[in-house]
């Protein structure tokens, strides 16, 4: 037992001098000299003044100028499609025949309707005429006349309904070819040569797009709307760009630039957003109804203090910068930030002032009062 004891407190000893050899290792050299601690070196830069442009953007759905349901304006079976889906056409231009027959039936059985109320009509005239001499010689009464002239005015009548009738069923054969109200494109059809197509059908035959011009709508909070209608009448140099960019689906900057031409008028009070149109030329046709991509709104900023985003420490809800004193000791400073601008941020000069030397990264690494190595390194644009 004694034996253990002695074992086990020899071991204890042994570890407290192997800790205390490391410990002095650490803090000395091989001199017996204290080592200096390291002063960290960090880059700074100098808080100036510069133009900037802060962007907006917002989700956009893109529709032709002009977009058309093609609907059949009578019953009946699909003949003939003179066009394939994604065709340009021309307004008048020919798209679909639907079976005539019984229309070309309809509108003989009208024909012949009004030959019979032209022959009718004639024969009440001719009896007028035959009665007249009659009543002149007071041969007969003018009742018998009245009456005539009557049975003339009712056959007059029916020869014009005749006529409507006639008309309406050259409109309907005429409705059997479904021509191209505009010039456009065409879009999905869901219909084939033999389906029966109504006026009623909860489908079109197809779609047909202008897009020559397209319409980007996009929806923006009542925030954003308000600081929009204030922005754009400002007359000062703060003032939003009145021409607007289009962002395509694979983050390429559409090469035409639009106008907000128009807006909803009303918030949305399910969602508090507005909806807002901006209009772009489309001279190649390369946007297309259905597509989508991202409205960017500019405001122009002509002569504010801008640093870089790297140089902004963030604590909860506030922010930072580490300004450098004559004694290379660190400072924080809360600063407010008024936008954003590439990869810079635009300062309140309220907070700091131009001239000011800042750490301009490697924030995450410094407190308050802390002594750095600094170094000059060109800003970030």
């Amino acid at each position: 037992m004694r034996l253990f004891k002695s074992i086990f407190n020899e071991n204890i000893l042994l570890t407290s001098l192997i800790i205390a050899i490391s410990l002095a290792n650490y803090s000395c050299d091989s001199k017996g000299e204290q080592v200096e601690v390291e002063t960290l070196s960090l880059p700074v830069t100098t808080v100036k003044k510069d133009s900037a442009i802060t962007t907006f953007e917002y989700l956009g759905a893109i529709e032709g100028k002009v977009n058309v349901e093609i609907r059949p304006q009578v019953e009946g079976l699909l003949d003939k499609i003179h066009v394939d889906e994604g065709d340009f056409v021309e307004k008048g231009q020919l798209l679909f025949s639907i079976n005539a027959l019984p229309y070309v039936e309809r509108l003989k059985n009208a024909q012949a309707a009004v030959e019979v109320e032209k022959a009718k009509l004639e024969n009440a005239k001719i009896e007028m005429e035959r009665l007249q001499p009659l009543i002149d010689h007071e041969v007969i009464s003018d009742v018998q006349m009245k009456t005539a002239q009557s049975n003339y005015e009712v056959a007059k009548a029916s020869l014009a309904q005749a006529e409507a009738l006639k008309a309406t069923s050259q409109i309907d054969m005429q409705f059997t070819q479904i021509k191209a109200p505009v010039s456009g494109y065409i879009g999905l059809i869901p219909m084939r040569v033999g389906n029966l197509v109504a006026k009623g059908d909860d489908e079109p035959v197809t779609t047909l797009s202008d897009i020559s011009e397209v319409y980007v709508y996009f929806a923006m909070s009542e925030s954003n709307y308000l600081f929009y209608k204030k922005m754009k009448e400002d007359s000062t140099a703060r003032r939003l760009n009145p021409n607007v960019k289009l962002i395509l689906a694979d983050g390429t900057i559409y090469s035409e630039e639009g106008v907000i031409d128009a807006d909803a008028g009303q918030i949305d009070r399910n969602t508090g957003a507005i909806t807002l149109r901006a209009k772009f030329d489309n001279p190649d046709k390369l946007l297309r109804s259905g597509n989508t991509g991202k409205i960017i709104l500019e405001q122009i900023h002509p002569d504010v203090l801008m640093v870089p985003q790297e140089s902004i420490a963030k604590i909860q809800d506030k922010n930072f910068v580490f300004i450098l004193k004559a004694d290379s000791i660190v400072e924080r400073k809360e600063v407010k930030i008024n936008g954003k601008a590439g990869k810079n941020f635009i300062l309140n000069e309220n907070n700091i002032s131009e001239g000011t030397t800042i750490i301009q990264s490697g924030v995450n690494k410094i407190k308050d009062g802390m002594k750095i190595e600094p170094y000059q390194q060109v800003p970030t644009q």
